[in-house]
This record gives C-alpha cells, sequence and structure tokens, in this order.
C-alpha cells in the first residue's frame, strides 16, 4: 500500500511480530501493462479457539489494494488514486451462538447471605427478626415476597421489583465473570451478552449498539468501513529546488508513531480493539478516517539531511476506540460488559449484589445509578508535526488537538434516589451516574530513532505530553479528575547471532520499555468529611484503602521479541512477551509462520497469559462506602439512613444527613479493571490460533 511519505522507523518489525495471527504482507503485485495500475490482495482465514470457552473468531476475509498514478496535469507534478477495501465474516456468532450469539448467556443468581439480616434491619431493624426469610439466593429481576426469590427492593423501586417482559433473568453473564470468580466480595453486576437486535437491553445509542449482522460482517455498517481507504495524492513544486507541497485528501491511516504493542505519539487514528485486543497488527486495526493531509517537503538543508512539515485536519465525524461491547469475544479492559451492565441499571433497573457490603443483594430503580446517554462531539482535530533527519537521527515534533479516544464518565447527572419512593430528578454528589463523554486533549511530543555502528543496533525514543486527560476519582463529587500524563518509550533492535540454533542467519531481538505519568495524581487517607479510611477487616473479606485516583500514578510495561528465519526465509519461528509492571501481567506468544510458496503462507501462535495471586483482577475503591443518597433527617434507625454506610450510622448518625465519599472500600467492579490494564484484565484468554492466507 502506497502512503503518502514513508520514513523509515527501526523496530516495525514488532508491530508486526506482535498480531495474533498476522501473516506477511502480501508479495505478488499485479501491474496494468502501462505501469499504471498496481492491485494486490489477499483472502484469509483465521480461527483461534480459547481454553474454557472454545471459539472465538472464525473469519474469513477479503482485503484488495489499487493504486493508481494519473497523467500530472496543471501545477501537479503527480497524481493519483489509492484505496483498500475489505470485507469480512466471523462464523463465531452462528457457530458459538451459546457464548456470542442470539443464544448467548442465560438466567443468573446472586449469593446473598445477608440479606434475612438485611432485610430484619431495614423492616425492623431488627435483624434476627425479619417479617419473613428472603431467598439468599435471588434471581436477577427476580419478584421480591415471601413466596418468590427476588432481591431485596429498595424503597424507590416502583412496585417493590424491577421485573419486567423488557428486564428478564435471561441472556446475562456476571460483568466480570470472565475476568475472575468474585473471591473478593466486590459489587457484581449482571450484563446482557446477546447482539442488540436480539436483545437492547444495556445498548448505547451510537457507541456500542452493533446488531447481529453488524458483527458477523465487521465493515458492512453505517461508517462504510469496507472502505478501509480512498484517498488522492497531489504533488505541487514548489521554487527552483526539490521543495514540494504533497497532498492526501480522504479516508486515509496517518501513522506518528515509532513504537509498537502501546501507543504513545500514533494517535491520530482511533483503534478497534474488538479486532483482537492489543493483538491486531496496527494496520489492520486502526479506524481510518477522512482527512487533508499535507506535507511541505524540504529535503536536504544547510542543518538538516531532511526536513519536512505536516498538517492534518480531520473531516469525518469524530470516532471513538472500539472497545468492543458486552458479549463480543474481544472487548479490552472488559469495558464494554461493565458500560452495558451500567446502561441497562440505568434504563430498566438491575439487581446489584454484595451491596451495600459483601452478602447482600438489592434491586435498584430505573435512573438511579448506570450510564444514561453517550455525548460524542462534533468540534474539529488537527495537528502537525515536523520531521526530518539531524546527522543520522531521525526525529519528529508533533503536536495534535484532539477528543479522547478513550471514553470518560463523567457523574454528576440528575437521578433519582433509590431509597424515597418521589422522583426527584436531581444531581446526587458521588452517585456512580454517568454520561459517556470524550474530552478535548492536546498532545505534544516528539521521536527519535538512530543506529550504533558500534553496538550494532538501532534504538529508538518516543514521548508526549497530554494535557486534559480524566480518570476516575472516587474523592470527587463527580466521580472523574482530569489530569496531564506523561509517557514515554525506549527501545531496540539488534540482529544477534545464535549459533547453537542457527549458525547461518542472525535472529532479532527487540525490546521496549514503556513509562506512564498521572501528573496530576491524588489520593487520600480522609474522606470528603474528614472520615479516616478504616482498618481492614479479613474476618468479613473487607478491605480498604485510599480513596481518590484509581489508576496508577506511575507505570511500566516491557516488551521483548525474538525471532528466526529458517529455509531461506520460508520457516520464521518467533517469541513475543509482554509485562505490565504494576498489574503483575504478562503474556507470551510463541508461533511459527511458514511459506510454502509466494502465494501462502500458514501460521500456529499461542496466546498465553498468566498474572499474580489477585488473578488478574486487583481490587480498587468501588464507591460502595460513599453517602449519595443522604438522610432527609438524623436517622434513628438503619432503615432511615438513606445509603449511609452502616458503621457511620452507629458511630455518627448526625452525618448520614450530608453526603460525602467513599470510606475506601475495595473491590474488583467497576474500577479495578483500570489497575489490572489491557493483560491482567484478559488473564483468562489464553488462545491457540491459526492462519491460513493467499496473496495475490
Amino acid at each position: 500500500m502506497t502512503r503518502l511519505r514513508i520514513q523509515p522507523a527501526p523496530g516495525r518489525v514488532l508491530g508486526l511480530a506482535l498480531c495474533i495471527g498476522l501473516v506477511s504482507p502480501a508479495h505478488a503485485v499485479w501491474n496494468s501493462a502501462d505501469g499504471t495500475l498496481e492491485v494486490r490482495g489477499f483472502l484469509e482465514n483465521q480461527t483461534n479457539y480459547r481454553d474454557d470457552v472454545g471459539l472465538t473468531k472464525q473469519r474469513l476475509q477479503a482485503q484488495v489494494e489499487l493504486f493508481k498514478h494519473l497523467q500530472p496535469r496543471g501545477i501537479f507534478s503527480e497524481l493519483s488514486v489509492g484505496g483498500t477495501l475489505r470485507l469480512s465474516y466471523d462464523g463465531v456468532y452462528d457457530l458459538n451462538d451459546k457464548d456470542y450469539g442470539r443464544n448467548a448467556g442465560g438466567p443468573v443468581n446472586f449469593s446473598a447471605p445477608g440479606n434475612p439480616a438485611l432485610f430484619g434491619i431495614l423492616a425492623t431493624g431488627d435483624p434476627n427478626t425479619p417479617p419473613f426469610p428472603p431467598s439468599t439466593t435471588p434471581s436477577y429481576a427476580g419478584v421480591f415476597s415471601p413466596f418468590t426469590d427476588g432481591a431485596i427492593p429498595l424503597p424507590g423501586v416502583p412496585g417493590g421489583t424491577i421485573n419486567s417482559p423488557g428486564n428478564p433473568n435471561d441472556g446475562l453473564r456476571f460483568a466480570a465473570a470472565d475476568i475472575y470468580s468474585y473471591q473478593d466480595q466486590g459489587v457484581t453486576l449482571a450484563t446482557p451478552v446477546r447482539p442488540c437486535d436480539k436483545d437492547n437491553r444495556g445498548c448505547l445509542s451510537g457507541y456500542m449498539d452493533k446488531r447481529s449482522d453488524e458483527l458477523r460482517f465487521k465493515e458492512i455498517n453505517d461508517d462504510l468501513d469496507f472502505i478501509r481507504e480512498l484517498y488522492v495524492n497531489a504533488t505541487i513544486p514548489v521554487g527552483e529546488g526539490d521543495n514540494e507541497l504533497a497532498f492526501r485528501i480522504g479516508r486515509q491511516q496517518v501513522v506518528w508513531g515509532r513504537t509498537d504493542l502501546f501507543r504513545v505519539l500514533d494517535i491520530v487514528n482511533p483503534m478497534d480493539f474488538s479486532r483482537e485486543n492489543l493483538y491486531a497488527e496496527f494496520e489492520d486495526s486502526r479506524i481510518p478516517q477522512v482527512m487533508v493531509n499535507m506535507e511541505y517537503r524540504i529535503g536536504a538543508t544547510k542543518v538538516f539531511d531532511d526536513l519536512n512539515y505536516q498538517l492534518l485536519y480531520k473531516v469525518e465525524n469524530f470516532r471513538p476506540h472500539d472497545l468492543g461491547q458486552g458479549g463480543e469475544p474481544y472487548a479490552i479492559l472488559g469495558a464494554g460488559n461493565l458500560f452495558r451492565a451500567l446502561a441497562n441499571c440505568w434504563d430498566n433497573g438491575c439487581t446489584v449484589g454484595n451491596f451495600p457490603a459483601a452478602g447482600f443483594t438489592v434491586d435498584f430503580p430505573a435512573n438511579a445509578i448506570g450510564i444514561r446517554q453517550v455525548n460524542e462531539p462534533d468540534h474539529s482535530e488537527f495537528g502537525g508535526r515536523i520531521e526530518g533527519v539531524f546527522r543520522g537521527v531521525g526525529f519528529s515534533l508533533n503536536a495534535m488537538y484532539f477528543y479522547s479516544q478513550f471514553p470518560s464518565l463523567r457523574g454528576g447527572i440528575p437521578t433519582d434516589d433509590p431509597f424515597t419512593p418521589a422522583i426527584e430528578s436531581v444531581p446526587h454528589d458521588y452517585d456512580i451516574a454517568f454520561d459517556v463523554d470524550f474530552p478535548r486533549l492536546f498532545m505534544v511530543g516528539g521521536s527519535a530513532d538512530w543506529y550504533s555502528e558500534k553496538l550494532k543496533s538501532s534504538f529508538r525514543f518516543e514521548t508526549s505530553y497530554t494535557t486534559g486527560e480524566e480518570f476516575a476519582d472516587t474523592s470527587k463529587p463527580r466521580l472523574f479528575s482530569d489530569s496531564d500524563v506523561f509517557r514515554a518509550v525506549v527501545g531496540f533492535d539488534r540482529p544477534t547471532f545464535i549459533p547453537f540454533l542457527n549458525k547461518n542467519r542472525a535472529f532479532l531481538i527487540s525490546g521496549q520499555v514503556f513509562y506512564q505519568r498521572l501528573m496530576d495524581y491524588e489520593t487520600y487517607s480522609v474522606n470528603s468529611i474528614g472520615i479516616p479510611i478504616p482498618p481492614d477487616d479479613p474476618a468479613n473479606n473487607t478491605y480498604f484503602d485510599k480513596i481518590g485516583f484509581q489508576d496508577w500514578e506511575d507505570n511500566i510495561l516491557l516488551t521483548l521479541l525474538i525471532q528466526g528465519n529458517y529455509l531461506n526465509d520460508r520457516l520464521t519461528p518467533q517469541i513475543i512477551t509482554a509485562y505490565d509492571t504494576e498489574a503483575e501481567a504478562g503474556v507470551i506468544s510463541p508461533s511459527i509462520e511458514f511459506k510454502p510458496a509466494n502465494n501462502w503462507v500458514f501460521k500456529l501462535a499461542l496466546n498465553l497469559k498468566w498474572a499474580n495471586d489477585s488473578g488478574g483482577a486487583i481490587p480498587a475503591d468501588d464507591n460502595r462506602s460513599a453517602n449519595p443518597f443522604p438522610a432527609a433527617a438524623v436517622p434513628t434507625t438503619p432503615g432511615e439512613a438513606g445509603s449511609c454506610p452502616l458503621p457511620v450510622f452507629q458511630a455518627a448518625p448526625g452525618a448520614c444527613t450530608v453526603a460525602f465519599s467513599s470510606l475506601g472500600m475495595q473491590g474488583f467492579e467497576p474500577l479495578g479493571r483500570f489497575r489490572s490494564g489491557p493483560i491482567g484484565t484478559a488473564v483468562n484468554e489464553d488462545e491457540i490460533q491459526f492462519t491460513l492466507r493467499y496473496q495475490f
């Protein structure tokens, strides 16, 4: 595929290697008789099988790339048109529909051994004398009464139940069940997992609302994603030298980054993580957009070996990352499950397990907690880059004014108090009720790459500083704060002979160290009204930690690739690994690729993860111990205390009349996902993967 400008960047091999199921780019090219038209493409079948699940991908894919040179005319010295078309069908939604299609999910029941005592407290003030014994294994959205199986309804639940024909106990899974078994007795939410045309609960309009055919035929959608790229190139000579002004206008990918796997500068195009989480090749998982891409190429000067300037302006409407929705086999961080569960809570009400503490299960009414809506921005995104070579060192200076491609959950929306029958529709501080927003960001950064003859190695460095990113912050009334973020990466590539493995060919060894720091990180040991964070209570499996930011202040990720070649480069074994130091989670992928002929490529790979003793599920402040719905007057019984935590009611009932922030009770759901990271949350997604490609 022809690019507007190709700048050599060491280490690109690692990006190729980290694609699980990736095969080499096509070598075959068809050229027209006059040499002005180039056509290449491939047909591919990829099959992924996950331990304890079964089939997770059965994708048939066809891609065609075209490039047409046009006759220069007028002021243009070069004119051309390029494009890439892609269509695919993923049979997993038909062949394994019990996990990912129309029959996915089922009924769920919650463990609630404390419900009889809780109901006794709410009804009479005495945990030992409930009017009747509630179920200790209530069903989702069950009907609560002396004779049925529902959870305890909060007073604001209309009619005492959230059960309705539109909110049945079917087609559900626990939102974090694919990550861990709730051994920390953290908050338990159920999420619908069927395609949105089969079950529209929790589907966020315009964001996470894919229908069955949009899952099967990924590129056939309202965004016309089957047109991967379609652009016009034009070049205008400037002055008498080699200076020229080059344009690319149309749908395209713009590659800024010089690193692999994790992005630092490569933020122009959003990513489709639902394709295969982190492990798809960036070339395949970037979401192309319509842009005006202009470069002023100066070439060599008295100071620089090469120099050019680039300006970008996005014409196409804003598009965020595709994180995968609830029920897809690849959904980074499990965020799709969480968002769909919360959206269903807002629309229909929901059953919440281990709330307000471990062992209890209650029903929340609609419009009390959850995700209300998605607010997508409609303003411009633009940026620029200076790129060149100075004394053999390639460099770039980058800047971009854009919107976050990751969503931010912003609290402070109007909600109803679930502890009162009235409908208030007013903001409640510290309530876990959100809109999804995409904040405006400004990023500046730069990169450098060079070769050391002495060390026989190529090195690369990349850094960025971004303002305005938003993070979960349990100390703030709206449950988020913004922070500037510093990111950097250092990498190397070295061909190294390993004689006992191959006497004739060197192995490529490539490594990277990524670093991230949240510049405005804050945590606290007391809550918003000065109550200290309580000590841990291991006897009741209850643990506490500081409130505030729940992501890591500092984090380091490491990657390593070792790749060899045999049989005149037709057999390529490799091992790739990545490790998240704070999450203490890693992934390793050994693979072997075989090219029996120029048109055929076979690849077999494993993708194996591991994590620390937490099993990838790192706890965080889950906001259970906040008081978003204060009592109207000083309560005399727990039933009058609203959302006030029982220990606060017992120690200082007057405090229950004001809203206050969390006391730091820990659980994985919902914010532990961001501590566990994309590797830790995928710890149970070990896979074997086979790819067959025919290139033409």
